[in-house]
């Protein structure tokens, strides 16, 4: 039969298409031929089959007894002393093949391997990159790389190898073509698609590889999935960066998170990795804009969740992981018009922080000087006497060159007359806490003094983007801290950048020929996960709150928990409807709560809008289909009209309840 790895290997090679090029001289290079090249560079869009190719590029170098070493581009640290710590056999052990797969998410990782990492590699040693965007024509064009360096662009399919993986992947002959012109040469659509199975087109349906083909495959894919907890887990699943079973748990404890994750994995558009599971880029943002226009609530719902436990993990957690956490948090909002004004998310120039050393102090000078003047200079000089702690330098990865750096000051209460007499914006910050709300013993303010890359000087970068990663951390870990301010040269502008998330104290201290604007949020006043919650909510939806702390769509959440767990007493007593105000005054909770869920359906009817909407809540929750589709046949309706009755159900429904929960009359 042959190990579990080699029978793998077998089903790859067997349902393997194409790419016949790239094997054939991969396996030169792999026999030794002095003609191959030693770097492949693999370059496509998404879903276009590198991931699939470098898995089966892994097989054939297993085969060949090589030492392998696989890393994944989204998880790559910004240090590249990370990454050579990670790939050291590549360096020490002869033949060894280094595989990077999702290159475009480290590409600033580039220089740096070209000239300080690939040439050292050992004897016999090959290395494949496989991204979205193509090298720098500096490396195609050198005479140097010409003879080593293989650029290989993956293409669509044929009609010919599409239709080979349909028939590997057993879908019937019938739809054949049907899928063929629908999805193109896109491997990845024509494997969602085979998926699928496509029921339920139009047969007349042709349409070109693009988001919409990716959007109606996901949405024949997922279809309606096993149980409402199933629906869960794919929601965590496609908001999460990486989903590992733990998380799944702790956003999801009523759940079975083993089952869920399992299920989970064996997804078509799923991959594992070693920090659990990813979607495919593009299925990714397909299934989450399905699931925001479906189950907008939902979708909210465990974003929330997710938001609590990067926070909880950012107290906790240890200081290498801060920045991992940080961006997994704020990964969640990057959509949000807030964080667009506010963070770059690009990857040009990328840098990486360290604390600052004794030999950085004049490099650090000399950039203050130059952006801000002599006199700033000094305050540079002599924060970094006084809290040499609170400085980071940030340097290019792929260079080393030093190009930015901050401060963040930690200030205690009282405050130090000497940092009152030195420093202008110090002196402007503790004089607004006296004025709005003193802070007291025990407690401190925490300053984000000082932002200087010379070369995107006070415009949002990416020095500016890990720099407030890390400020948000430390709020979140910090024990006492009672404000936190931010400083920033151009005032008017970042006022309008920071509105809604920091608050302007009208201060505008001077240092030398230069004024600067203060802006603060009182951390007191505003908990670090009421303050994240403002990038959550939208101006046409903001987070409401009820009577006992619930906001609106958590609630909306609860309502619809508690319809699915209607029929068993044990899960409805647990769910989170049990803990809002409408259950708080009841002799009974669990038999109270579940006559008034069904009173509020059986009253939609009152409504002309709802008699359709009572009838479907009614047949999905209380009849005892088994299924949807049950459910929609005991009506006698078509299943999209019955899916229809029912979310307009569910929303007259949570705004019924809501107003109650309000308002406290039944």
């Amino acid at each position: 039969m042959g190990s579990l790895g080699e029978r793998l290997s077998e089903a790859r090679e067997r349902t393997f298409i194409g790419r016949e090029g790239e094997l054939g001289l991969f396996e030169q290079a792999l026999a030794g031929d002095p003609l191959a090249p030693s770097a492949f560079y693999l370059v496509g869009p998404g879903g276009i089959g590198k991931s699939t190719l470098l898995r089966r590029l892994a097989d054939r170098a297993a085969a060949a007894g090589r030492l392998l070493v696989e890393m994944d581009g989204r998880f790559v640290s910004r240090d590249p002393a990370d990454f050579e710590r990670a790939a050291a056999q590549f360096l020490d052990v002869r033949g060894t093949v280094l595989l990077v797969d999702s290159f475009e998410h480290c590409q600033w990782l580039e220089s740096w391997l070209w000239q300080r990492f690939l040439p050292r590699a050992a004897d016999g040693a090959l290395v494949v990159l496989a991204g979205r965007l193509a090298p720098q024509a500096q490396w195609t064009a050198d005479p140097a790389w010409a003879g080593v360096l293989h650029v290989g662009e993956l293409v669509p399919f044929s009609e010919e190898q599409a239709l080979s993986l349909l028939v590997a992947a057993q879908l019937r002959p019938e739809l054949r073509e049907r899928v063929l012109r629908f999805a193109g040469g896109n491997p990845l659509a024509l494997s969602l698609a085979a998926a699928s199975g496509v029921t339920g087109w139009r047969g007349e349906e042709s349409w070109a590889p693009s988001a919409d083909v990716l959007r109606t495959l996901l949405a024949g894919l997922v279809g309606e999935v096993p149980t409402a907890a199933h629906r869960r887990a794919l929601e965590v699943a496609a908001q999460a960066h990486s989903t590992s079973e733990e998380l799944l748990a702790t956003v999801l404890p009523e759940e079975d998170a083993h089952l869920l994750f399992g299920w989970l994995r064996e997804l078509p558009f799923i991959e594992s990795t070693h920090r659990g599971l990813h979607p495919h880029d593009a299925a990714r943002e397909t299934l989450a804009a399905d699931l925001r226009w479906r189950a907008p609530n939902a979708f909210v719902a465990i974003r929330q969740r997710l938001a609590d436990e990067y926070l909880r993990l950012l107290r906790e957690a240890p200081e290498e992981r801060v920045w991992t956490v940080t961006d997994e948090l704020f990964y969640l909002f990057r959509e949000g018009a807030t964080l667009a004004r506010l963070r770059t998310w690009s990857r040009e120039d990328e840098v990486h922080d360290r604390a600052l050393h004794p030999d950085d102090l004049d490099v650090v000078l000399r950039m203050a000087e130059e952006t801000e003047g002599p006199a700033s200079a000094e305050l540079v000089r002599y924060w970094a006497e006084r809290q040499p702690q609170a400085f980071s330098v940030y340097q290019l990865v792929d260079t080393g060159r030093t190009v930015a750096f901050t401060a963040r000051l930690v200030l205690p209460a009282p405050a130090d007359p000497l940092d009152l007499a030195t420093d202008p914006v110090v002196a402007a910050a503790w004089a607004y806490t006296e004025a709005a709300a003193p802070v007291g013993p025990g407690e401190h303010i925490g300053v984000s003094r000082f932002s200087v890359y010379p070369e995107r000087y006070q415009v949002p970068s990416r020095v500016i983007d890990l720099s407030s990663s890390r400020a948000q951390a430390e709020a979140a870990r910090a024990r006492g801290r009672a404000y936190g301010f931010a400083v920033y040269q151009d005032a008017d502008t970042w006022a309008a950048r920071v509105k809604g998330t920091l608050g302007d104290t009208g201060a505008r201290p001077r240092v030398g020929e230069h004024t600067y604007g203060l802006f603060s949020v009182d951390w007191r006043q505003v908990p670090v996960e009421d303050w994240l919650r403002r990038f959550i909510a939208t101006p046409e939806e903001p987070a409401r709150s009820g009577p006992s702390g619930v906001t609106r769509n958590a609630f909306d959440q609860a309502v619809r928990e508690a319809l699915l767990h209607w029929r068993d007493p044990r899960a409805f007593a647990v769910c989170a409807l049990m803990r809002v105000r409408l259950a708080a005054d009841l002799a009974d909770p669990v038999g109270e709560l579940r006559v008034l869920l069904r009173q509020a359906v059986d009253d939609l009817a009152r409504d002309p809008r709802g008699a359709r909407a009572r009838e479907a809540l009614t047949a999905a929750h209380f009849s005892g289909a088994p299924t949807q589709e049950a459910a929609a046949r005991r009506l006698g309706l078509p299943y999209g009209t019955y899916r229809r009755h029912l979310r307009q159900g569910l929303d007259l429904l949570c705004e019924a309840l809501w107003q109650q929960e309000l308002h406290g009359s039944r």
